[in-house]
């Protein structure tokens, strides 16, 4: 069984196409975000304004896991919320 399950991802509001959806437009958004710390840590060290590596730059979360497994944890924890166009 993985976790968490899909009732507690949608709680009952969103189907699972939506849930395929919104959690794909949030791991768009992380990996977004990787690439923007990679690229300003790449240009520290093209810069030599540091001697740490490229990997210590980035946050551990983003480098050490996949772009959807943390989409879903930013949803469980609250950080990543589903909204119908219609509601915005």
């Amino acid at each position: 069984m993985m976790y968490p399950t899909i009732e507690e991802l949608t709680k009952g509001k969103f189907n699972r196409y939506e849930l395929v959806v919104g959690v794909a437009k949030c791991a768009r958004i992380v990996t977004d975000e990787y690439v923007a710390m990679r690229n300003k840590a790449q240009k520290r060290i093209d810069n030599r304004e540091t001697d740490k590596s490229l990997f210590s730059q980035i946050d551990p979360e983003y480098r050490d896991q996949k772009a959807v497994r943390i989409a879903i944890s930013k949803m469980v924890e609250g950080r990543f919320e589903m909204a119908r166009e219609e509601e915005n």
